[in-house]
């Protein structure tokens, strides 16, 4: 099995976090017009599985580094067959689960997805999960191992669990002295701001619309300089230890810190969904930077992923996420670091020696299970 090496010498250990863990499912509904409020419609339910943002990114996190590098996420699931299935995909891919509840009496949060025929639509989320009842008591468990790995903890806080948890959660990684990175969903983002948590952030990941929300500026594909240049403004002047990813869909990624920013364009693709690339693109992102591979750098701009090997996390990210999106489900059920290198030689791209002298051909000490061969509960679960 090929990962990102973690030794001695590597940033980060282990990586910690809060937020919802669940599933879903997709169907594509006959007609263009807006779902009615007291309309019934045929849809075909699809092929595909979906999972919630904490599964998504750790699961990213957990494939390309491997052991000795440790991931365990704080969450609830219900006492249902979607919980059981959340709970073996984690531990299937050597996630460790010890501080993931199962409760009854709460469904584990589940999804039922709906998309039009050219590609927009919405979504219906249990408001009562499991997820939803993660409380600030049940983070004490994990104090001491924020305490005793300090700084070479990535503490990270995501979306689908409430966020005064998730301010918590940060409170405790600032005292530890852990790197602390998160996302928000754009309804999020203005609260977060007043209650100053990203004044106690080192690494945020937003789209950019959330990023607008929380700089004052609107993205235009137009002028998208303007837009960055008025991120690293905000950064310098309001929080000057934070660094940014804002992920801009097809078009790519940007990385910015109070001294300026990076832009890396993603490679055109036959997208089969763009579901979960974000959450990607995170994921790609915090597993380069605990190998030691810094998140962007002072070269001159890049036009595409060919021009020079890549050597940034934010460019090692975005290479994922372009890979993610070639599959249907909102986890790529291939993805390794193998089959990202296959996918890059296939393109032309090449990857700098910063970042192969990172590689290392390792056997897998968890023996994983297949994750390709697990499927989701059926709705009738619920």
């Amino acid at each position: 099995m090929r990962v990102l090496r973690i030794d001695e010498s590597s940033p980060y250990q282990q990586l910690i976090g809060v937020g919802g863990l669940g599933t879903g499912i997709f169907f594509a509904l006959e007609g263009k017009h807006t779902l009615g409020r007291n309309e019934s419609r045929m849809g075909v339910l699809l092929e595909v599985r979906d999972y919630c943002k904490l599964h998504i990114v750790i699961h990213y996190v957990a494939k390309l580094l491997g052991a000795p590098f440790r991931v365990l996420p704080v969450g609830k699931v219900g006492n249902d067959d979607a919980g059981e299935f959340v709970l073996r995909e984690m531990r299937g891919v050597g996630i460790d689960t010890r501080f993931v509840e199962t409760i009854a009496g709460k469904p584990t949060l589940f999804s039922v997805c709906f998309q039009y025929p050219d590609g927009t639509g919405g979504n219906i989320t249990t408001s009562n999960s499991a997820a939803a009842s993660l409380g600030e008591r049940d983070l004490d468990g994990i104090e001491s191992l924020l305490t005793s790995a300090g700084p070479t903890t990535i503490a990270l806080l995501l979306p689908e669990v409430p966020l005064v948890v998730r301010r918590e959660f940060l409170k405790l990684a600032t005292r530890a002295g852990a790197f602390r990175a998160a996302s928000f969903v754009t309804g999020e983002v203005a609260v977060a701001k007043e209650s100053s948590m990203f004044e106690q952030l080192d690494l945020v990941s937003l789209n950019e619309g959330e990023a607008g929300q929380l700089i004052g500026e609107v993205y235009s594909p137009a002028n998208p300089d303007d837009f960055v240049t008025q991120a690293v403004q905000y950064v310098r002047s309001s929080c000057p230890q934070l660094q940014m990813v804002i992920s801009i869909g097809k078009d790519g990624a940007y990385a910015v810190n109070h001294e300026g920013w990076n832009y890396c364009p993603a490679p055109q693709v036959e997208v089969a969904s763009t579901a979960g690339a974000g959450d990607c693109l995170l994921g790609g992102v915090l597993a380069a930077m605990a190998a030691g591979i810094p998140l962007l750098n002072s070269r001159l701009r890049r036009n595409n992923l060919t021009d020079r090997p890549l050597n940034t996390a934010l460019e090692f990210g975005v290479a994922l996420a372009s890979y993610k999106v070639t599959s249907h489900h909102t986890i790529h059920p291939d993805a390794s670091l193998a089959t990202l290198t296959d996918f890059a030689d296939e393109r032309g791209i090449t990857f700098d020696p910063v970042i192969l002298q990172r590689f290392a051909d390792t056997e897998d000490p968890t023996e994983q299970l297949s994750f390709s061969a697990f499927r989701p509960p059926s709705s009738e679960a619920f």
